[in-house]
């Protein structure tokens, strides 16, 4: 059994929130290097999107493992006193903590994790996304396990004919369901649908019996009580063989669909998939970028990666993106690009709303002129 982890943090940004500093990113390498020679990793590579440092990990330790998260957590910690040596901004955002507490539970971090056997040719991909949240990948995970227009597999291959149970959590109130799909398909989809609150965690094959799927789920500002940054997910899918195949997993981001994030989190903007190099955000913090690293894996080894966004298939979902960019940056202040406000009560929302309790008065009440702005005549 080999544990395929992705754990991520953004411990600072350059400049702004847009990039990691090249010192940050050597400095995880060089802690990756003494993990594998340590015997502790099988395998490691380090990535980024956006501002996100992300730690690629093949082990033997099973998910939520404390040896591999003590790791993580070190290792954000010594790239978070890099950035503050470089003065980079918001160094160690992400580390909610002074203190380990065992695991990465609710300390700021996200991680996806999946245990598997390895088949005999084990392909997965790994996705980074940056300026967005977890229920960005709601739609995707849809098209490529339920929707036959995408993944051609779900009917003409007779492994994929059973369908796949759905795990979705609820962020707010902390519980979770099981949708088993093709049968529940509509019913997942009105839950689904909302992927500010609704998130798809994992998806398992029922013919197979394997899990093919692991999301990020951690909701920053639900932990910190405070916007501190977008949460930028992570994602694990296994393909081929049963499984959608790598073109089907990678097809849904032919369409520069919408996600919540962008500036400060608070704007929706059209995700745009993107090869490695340009996966550093600019323009109003976006539009928020999307990564797609392909590995190999066999006897635990990360082969790999193929940058499969670097691509020009993905050229006219990038020129999508900046055209849907431009629409939406002319809404201003007003929605639909800026967030509905019950998902605005992490900004200055909050404060407004106390301010300015005793202004509001009912209508039926005939409203005072302002003290020194004077009456018409």
């Amino acid at each position: 059994m080999i544990t395929l982890s992705i754990i991520k943090a953004d411990t600072g940004g350059f400049v702004g929130h847009s990039a990691v500093h090249p010192d940050m990113l050597a400095e995880a390498r060089r802690e990756m290097t003494r993990a594998i020679e340590a015997g502790l990793l099988v395998d490691g590579h380090v990535a980024s999107c956006g501002d996100d440092i992300s730690l690629i990990m093949t082990h033997t330790y099973g998910p939520d493992a404390d040896l591999i998260h003590s790791f993580a957590w070190d290792t954000f910690q010594n790239t978070a006193h890099v950035a503050k040596d470089l003065g980079l901004y918001g160094a160690g955002q992400d580390l909610l903590s002074d203190a380990f507490s065992g695991n990465l539970r609710g300390m700021g971090p996200g991680y996806a994790e999946l245990d598997f056997e390895e088949r005999p040719s084990e392909p997965v991909v790994c996705f980074l996304a940056d300026k967005t949240g977890p229920g960005a990948w709601n739609l995707p995970l849809y098209k490529m396990f339920a929707d036959p227009f995408n993944t051609a597999g779900l009917v003409i291959d007779q492994k994929m004919h059973a369908g796949f149970v759905f795990e979705v959590h609820d962020l707010q109130a902390g519980k979770r369901i099981l949708f088993d799909c093709p049968a529940e398909l509509y019913e997942m989809l009105m839950y689904i649908g909302a992927p500010s609150r609704y998130v798809v965690h994992r998806v398992r094959s029922k013919t197979l019996d394997e899990t093919a799927v692991a999301t990020s789920t951690q909701r920053l500002s639900l932990m910190a009580g405070e916007y501190v940054g977008k949460d930028d997910p992570v994602m694990i899918v296994r393909c081929q063989s049963g499984l959608p195949a790598v073109g089907e997993v990678l097809e849904p981001f032919t369409l520069a669909y919408g996600v919540a994030g962008c500036l400060r989190g608070s704007h929706h903007a059209p995700l745009m998939p993107v090869a490695s190099g340009h996966a550093h955000p600019s323009r109003f913090d976006g539009p928020p970028r999307v990564v797609a690293l392909g590995f190999q894996i066999h006897d635990g080894k990360l082969i790999g990666p193929r940058d499969l966004f670097a691509d020009p298939a993905f050229d006219k979902a990038r020129e999508q993106a900046n055209e849907v960019m431009d629409y939406l940056r002319r809404h201003g202040p007003f929605e639909p690009h800026r967030l509905p406000l019950d998902e605005l009560e992490y900004t200055t929302m909050t404060l407004l709303t106390e301010r300015l309790a005793d202004r509001w008065t009912p209508m039926s009440t005939e409203v005072a002129t302002p003290a020194g702005t004077g009456g018409r005549g």
